[in-house]
């Protein structure tokens, strides 16, 4: 019997194994999607230290993003090759390299280059769709709320990092804030790493299920949907930017809405974190129905309520109301995102997980940043945000049309069974 063999036999789906590992991924992305959030905590002080303008001092975190979306498909690419656990070494050396580097950088330049490669494009970046991937091939009867848990490390990096990263730059300054970061965030994401040597099931599973291309099964991970490969991945990429869009409008400039409705920015912090808050229980809640009625139904369910919220916005704009409308819009759009990844893996082949997964969950990074600079742009030309919800609600039409031509077509290739479980 062979290593491989024996690792597969010995960790199952849906086992302890999983439960552990899953445990185990939660605290990894927590730790490594840490550069997402403290960058902007930094950004006062390294822009008073550099003396450049907000733009410039603002820069990095956007680089950051791009860097973070592009590297979740190279690292996703190569975690379908090699296995998830050296990307993720990779990625815990790059991080902490990519801390240091910041740490010691002389000007914006060299601050900018270490936040968008290092830390972006080859750190954090590990920790994000390449293990939304390897989760969603360690589970079968759980795999929704699997992945929903593994997702929420995300958010609760954003919960925990801030505060922790604004604590030291009072206390010892930004530049020792990153160096300490690095050394603690490259070794404890290197040390977990060394739990994720076991390959997951499904992969050797696949393999000979795949072999025989005359079945049914075979012919559906060759043809998702009913389309080729390329259309159907093209079509969630679409649906991922147009949820996004619309997700950026009240995210990025809920603030600024309270601001000018004379409310103050202080009210709409804490609308941003309300809502942040209920994001993760919707992505628990979501994983929990995703596992009763697949991706795509929660996709499509996501995305009606998402709409319901936006448009609740437009007749609405009293203090209280806000606040339970942006508890609402919480509640409603936190699974949307990782009900992606359950598509993925219910249509495509398991062995390109973690590319597949991983260019979606990039198009839906660049649909938050197209959102948060298109919705500031309709602002502008129209003085009023009451413009931006309605192209929010748009974006999310397209979003729900594809979601649901992607069912209808499922749903007409098995029969017209709506409420069949999606094959496992």
């Amino acid at each position: 019997m062979t290593t491989n063999e024996t690792t597969t036999h010995q960790h199952q789906p849906d086992s302890r194994y999983a439960m552990v590992r899953l445990g185990l991924t939660l605290l990894i992305m927590t730790v490594g999607s840490s550069g997402m959030y403290v960058v902007s905590v930094m950004l006062p002080a390294v822009q008073a230290e550099f003396g450049v303008a907000r733009a410039d001092a603002s820069l990095p975190y956007t680089l950051l993003m791009l860097g973070f979306g592009f590297g979740g498909v190279l690292m996703g690419k190569l975690a379908d090759r090699i296995g998830v656990m050296k990307p993720l070494l990779m990625g815990a050396v790059f991080l902490g390299a990519g801390y240091v580097a910041t740490g010691f950088s002389s000007g914006i330049v060299s601050f900018t280059i270490a936040q968008a490669l290092l830390v972006g494009l080859l750190g954090s970046s590990v920790a994000f769709a390449p293990l939304v991937a390897d989760t969603s091939l360690w589970f079968v009867k759980r795999r929704g709320i699997a992945v929903a848990v593994c997702a929420s490390g995300n958010y609760l990096a954003g919960a925990v990092w801030p505060p922790i990263a604004q604590h030291f730059v009072e206390t010892v300054g930004w530049r020792q804030t990153y160096i300490g970061m690095g050394i603690f965030c490259g070794v404890t994401m290197a040390l977990l790493a060394m739990f994720f040597r076991a390959r997951p099931p499904a992969l050797v599973v696949a393999a000979p299920a795949n072999a025989a291309a005359g079945t049914v099964a075979a012919r559906d991970m060759t043809r998702p949907f009913g389309l080729s490969m390329g259309t159907a991945q093209g079509l969630l990429c679409v649906a991922g930017v147009a949820c996004c869009v619309a997700m950026a409008m009240p995210q990025v400039h809920i603030v600024a809405y309270c601001g000018d409705l004379g409310y103050g920015p202080a009210q709409g912090a804490i609308m941003l974190s309300l809502m942040l808050g209920f994001g993760i229980v919707s992505r628990l809640v979501s994983g929990a129905i995703c596992d009763r009625i697949g991706g795509l139904r929660t996709l499509l369910l996501g995305g009606v309520l998402q709409c319901v919220a936006l448009l609740l916005f437009l007749p609405f704009d009293g203090l209280v109301p806000l606040y339970v409308i942006s508890a609402l819009f919480g509640l409603f759009q936190g699974g949307i995102v990782p009900s992606y990844a359950i598509i993925v893996r219910e249509h495509f082949p398991p062995k390109e997980a973690g590319g597949r997964v991983g260019t979606v969950l990039m198009f839906t990074l660049f649909g938050m940043a197209l959102g948060g600079w298109m919705s500031g742009k309709v602002f502008d030309l129209t003085g009023s945000y009451h413009a931006a919800f309605i192209n929010g609600i748009g974006w999310n039409l397209v979003n729900v049309s594809i979601a649901s031509f992607l069912l209808f077509r499922t749903l007409r290739r098995s029969g017209g069974r709506v409420f069949a479980l999606p094959a496992r």
